[in-house]
Order: structure tokens, then C-alpha cells, then sequence
């Protein structure tokens, strides 16, 4: 495989500090740029994160006297430099639209765990064990921004990486109805208790735009590639209540499923144990050996037990249950930063230098 040189855009916020730690030996890329706000322009990546470094492990010595640049004002510094970008900034979405659009127009592709694109209908929203296909949407992208090699390819939301992954091993049996309600922890707000202190002993039953983020963004990646675009699948239906609890990392999922041809038990959790996707297929470095795992046990899986299954990058399932209402639940976790956020952008990001997207 190539060896490519990465740049990370919103390096000093909570996913952009996980990005460093993910890519400090990784096979395949190589850090060379640090970016943020205008504020931390100059500043060694030490001080720019200084008091402010929020992961459980300390800052690699490699990154902290990189100078930061200027996202915006360096970008095509920037961009000269690298192979691509990985995006994770604190801005208005139309200024990250913006902001993606200007380094893919510079030639510089952009792996993005920004919301602000995930809903554009020709950049792909990939989890590369369910679509990898809609990589194929990029050449259209493209002849619109008018590039020979820059695009915007994003990851879709913390929120539904416990859940879509289940009901993706079990499409052909027709889901028709879904009720899902997510207990997601303090990071997926770049929070910790120490920043966040009244998340002690508590649960806010809002987190803005989250609900109508869970019900939709699952269509697209269920969706297909027709002419130009990404045609968001029709079915199922679901519907989605948000939570936010005082866990640190781990975003759970309480589901409830009605199908079409309706499965027996056996056969969801033997699909959900061999289901494995194109990440497998290409061995990926980050992908997990098992993308699934299916608990037995009734206290399974819990957060702090479960979250770092596959280093992160795995999804747990436990507690599945036929249903009075819904044909039936069962429950569902992931780690919010690692598979739902950084970690799932490195996925697609090696899943798209392996399918020659990043090709110069």
C-alpha cells in the first residue's frame, strides 16, 4: 500500500485530539500538518492544547512542537502538503461547507466527521462495512466541483453506529418499523465531567438535532447511487429519542424492530455474527476481525465493559427479545469517538486510498 501524508483540520477539539492519537503509528499515513482557528495560528500543538487536552492518555511527542496552522487563511499551504485531509472543526455548517469545498477544490480530498455535507446528495456517507459502494458516487462529485482528484467524503453520526450496523446484517428479512432511543455519552459533545460538571449524576433528554440526525442519515446510507446522486432508501421507518448520560464514552441504543419476513431469533444473531463487510474483505488496518458481537449474557453489553471491543471499532449486541408491540429489541453499543467518530473516518479513509480514490 502507498504511504500517504495527512493533515488533520480541528486538530486542538476533542475528535481532532483522537485523530492524533489513532494516526501517531499508523501503516498507511503520515501526519505532516496540524490546523485550527486563526487564535492557535503559530503555536506548537503543545501549547495550542494546552489545559485543554481531554484524552486519557498523554499528547505523542511527535505532534507537540508541530506548529498549527490556520484552517481557513493556510489552506492552500496546507493542502500542497498533503495527500488529504481528515475535517473535525467547530464552525457554522455553512462555514465547514465552505471550508471542505475549498480543500477539495484545491485538489485535496477530505475525509470529514462534520455533519455540514452528510446530507449533500452527491458526497458519500460511508460506513465501509455497510456501503463502501457509494465510493462510486465520487467521480460525479467531482465533474460538479469541477476536480480532477478533490472530493468530500464524510462518516454519518455517532448516534447511529450502535444500531444501523445491527439492522444492516438483517435487510433482507425487510425491516419496515424502528423505535430507537440512544443513551450517548458526554464526549460525543467534545465534553468530559471535568469540563461538564453537571452531567454528574444526570440525564438531559435533548441533544439538539440529534433525533432528526438518527432517523434520516440511516436512509442515505441504506440509500443507492441513481444518476448523479444518492436516493435515500424509503424503509424503514424509524423513529428516534436522544439522551445524553453521564458516561464518558459508549453511546447505547434500545431498539424495537418490525419486519416484513420476520426472522427467528437464531437466525438474527447467526447473521449478526458472520456479517462482515468490505473492510473485512480488504483487511483494513483499522477494521475490526469481528464487526459484531452478540452477547448471551442478560447484563450485556454494558459500557465501560464493552466500548473498547475490536479497539474501539466494534459494535456489541445483547439482549434480544421477541416484542408485544414490534416483532423485536434488543440492545446495542459502540464507542462514540473511536468507531463513531475518528476511528470510523480512518476506516474510510482506508477504504478509499485501497479502492484508488486517493490515487494522484
Amino acid at each position: 500500500m502507498n504511504h500517504y501524508k495527512v493533515g488533520i483540520v480541528g486538530a486542538t477539539g476533542m475528535v481532532g485530539q483522537r485523530f492524533s492519537l489513532l494516526l501517531e503509528n499508523h501503516p498507511w499515513f503520515e501526519v505532516v500538518a496540524l490546523a485550527a482557528s486563526s487564535r492557535n495560528r503559530g503555536k506548537t500543538y503543545a501549547e495550542a492544547c494546552e489545559g485543554r487536552w481531554k484524552m486519557t492518555v498523554p499528547m505523542p511527542d511527535k505532534y507537540k512542537n508541530m506548529v498549527m496552522y490556520d484552517a481557513t487563511a493556510d489552506a492552500e499551504e496546507i493542502a500542497a502538503q498533503v495527500d488529504f485531509i481528515f475535517c473535525a472543526v467547530d464552525m457554522k455548517k455553512e462555514e465547514i461547507r465552505a471550508l471542505e469545498e475549498t480543500y477539495a477544490k484545491l485538489e485535496c480530498p477530505v475525509c470529514s466527521n462534520n455533519s455540514a455535507h452528510r446530507m449533500t446528495p452527491d458526497v458519500p456517507m460511508i460506513i465501509p462495512e455497510i456501503n463502501a459502494e457509494h465510493a462510486k458516487i465520487i467521480p460525479a462529485q467531482r465533474k460538479r466541483l469541477g476536480t480532477k482528484r478533490g472530493f468530500i467524503a464524510v462518516k454519518s453520526n455517532c448516534s447511529i453506529q450502535s444500531y444501523v450496523p445491527a439492522l444492516s446484517a438483517l435487510m433482507d428479512f425487510e425491516p419496515t418499523e424502528v423505535a430507537v432511543c440512544t443513551y450517548q455519552a458526554i464526549s460525543g459533545a467534545g465534553k468530559t465531567f471535568e469540563s461538564w460538571p453537571e452531567m454528574v449524576d444526570n440525564v438531559i433528554p435533548f441533544i439538539g438535532g440529534e433525533e432528526e440526525k438518527s432517523e434520516k442519515e440511516p436512509m442515505k446510507v441504506w440509500g443507492h447511487i441513481e444518476g448523479d446522486h444518492i436516493e435515500p432508501a424509503v424503509s424503514p421507518v424509524i423513529t428516534a429519542q436522544c439522551l445524553r448520560v453521564a458516561c464518558s464514552d459508549g453511546h447505547m441504543a434500545a431498539a424495537f424492530v418490525k419486519f416484513k419476513n420476520k426472522p427467528s431469533k437464531e437466525e438474527m444473531i447467526a447473521r449478526w455474527r458472520s456479517f462482515e463487510g468490505r473492510a473485512q474483505e480488504l483487511h483494513l488496518p483499522s477494521a475490526p476481525a469481528h464487526f459484531l458481537t452478540y452477547f448471551e449474557e442478560d447484563n450485556r453489553p454494558q459500557t465501560r465493559l464493552d466500548r473498547d471491543l475490536e479497539g474501539g471499532m466494534g459494535v456489541s449486541i445483547g439482549r434480544l427479545r421477541e416484542d408485544a408491540l414490534y416483532d423485536y429489541k434488543f440492545v446495542s453499543l459502540s464507542h462514540n469517538t473511536l468507531r463513531g467518530a475518528a476511528g470510523g473516518a480512518v476506516l474510510m479513509a482506508e477504504l478509499l486510498c485501497a479502492e484508488g480514490y486517493m490515487d494522484r
